[in-house]
C-alpha cells in the first residue's frame, strides 16, 4: 500500500471514528438529561474548553510547522538548481580536454536527480537507483575535477572550482534531511487523540436538542478530517494532492540549457 492510500484511510477511518464517537456521546448526554436534566452539563465548559483549545493549538501547530517545512523544501529545489548551475559553469576553468567527459556527467547527475524526485513516492525502487546513480556521479566529477584543477595548478581556479562542487553535493544532503524531517510521531498521535476527544464531547454537547444535527455533525467530522489530510499532504509533498514537483521545473529547465 503507497502513502497515498495509506493516507486516505487515515482520514476516511477518521472521519468514520468521529462520527462513531458523536453519536456515542451524544446517546451518553441523553441518558445523563434523562437522570439528571438540571446537573447534566454542569461544570462541564471548563473540561470541553480546554480540550477543544488544546485541539485547535495542535491543529495550528502542526499546519503551521507542516507549511513552513513545505516552503523550505521547495526553496531548496531552487538552493540546488543554483549549486548545480554554477558548479556546470565553473567548468570553463578547467582545460579544455578535461570539460567534454564533465559536462556529460553533469547532464548524466541532473537526469539522476530528476529521475530521484520522480520516482519518489511512486516507484521507491527506481527512486533509490536514481540516488545510487547521482552519489557515483558525484564521485566521478569530483575527481575528474580535482584532475582537472591539478593541470592548471592555478589556486583561484582551484578554489572556485572545488567550492561549488562542494556546495553542490552539500546541497543533496541538506535536500535529503528536509525531506525526512518531521514532527515526532507522538505528536500526530497527539492530534488524532484530542480530535476524537473533541468529537466526543461534541456529541455529548449536542444532547441538549431533542434531536441529531447530522449536518452538524458531518461538518464537523469533514472538515477535521481534512485538517489532517491537508497536514499529512503537507508532510509528504512527494505524494497526495499537495505537491512541490511544479517547482522541478527549474531543474528540467537547467537541463536543457545544458548543451
Amino acid at each position: 500500500m503507497n502513502q497515498v492510500a495509506i493516507f486516505f484511510s487515515v482520514v476516511i477511518g477518521l472521519f468514520l471514528v468521529m462520527l462513531a464517537l458523536m453519536e456515542v456521546g451524544w446517546r451518553v448526554g441523553v441518558r445523563r438529561r434523562s437522570q439528571d436534566a438540571a446537573g447534566a452539563h454542569v461544570g462541564l465548559g471548563v473540561i470541553d474548553g480546554a480540550v477543544f483549545g488544546l485541539m485547535g493549538l495542535l491543529v495550528a501547530f502542526t499546519f503551521s510547522g507542516a507549511g513552513t517545512r513545505f516552503d523550505a523544501r521547495r526553496r531548496l529545489i531552487g538552493e540546488e538548481t543554483n549549486a548545480i548551475g554554477t558548479a556546470y559553469l565553473r567548468v570553463d576553468l578547467l582545460p579544455a580536454a578535461s570539460q567534454p567527459e564533465l559536462r556529460d556527467d553533469f547532464r548524466n547527475y541532473v537526469d539522476a536527480r530528476l529521475g530521484y524526485y520522480r520516482n519518489l513516492g511512486q516507484d521507491n525502487a527506481a527512486a533509490e537507483a536514481q540516488l545510487d546513480r547521482s552519489v557515483a556521479l558525484q564521485r566521478k566529477i569530483w575527481a575528474e575535477s580535482v584532475a582537472g584543477c591539478e593541470k592548471v595548478n592555478f589556486s583561484a581556479t582551484t578554489s572556485l572550482v572545488l567550492s561549488s562542487l562542494n556546495e553542490m553535493i552539500d546541497l543533496t544532503t541538506t535536500r535529503a534531511v528536509a525531506l525526512e524531517t518531521h514532527p515526532p510521531t507522538v505528536i500526530f498521535w497527539a492530534l488524532g487523540v484530542l480530535v476524537l476527544a473533541g468529537a466526543l464531547l461534541a456529541g455529548y454537547g449536542m444532547a441538549e436538542a431533542k434531536t441529531r444535527s447530522w449536518l452538524h455533525m458531518l461538518i464537523y467530522s469533514t472538515i477535521l478530517a481534512l485538517a489532517v489530510y491537508v497536514i499529512l499532504d503537507l508532510e509528504y509533498p512527494r505524494v497526495g494532492w499537495v505537491r512541490i514537483d511544479k517547482a522541478d521545473h527549474v531543474l528540467m529547465d537547467l537541463r536543457t540549457s545544458m548543451k
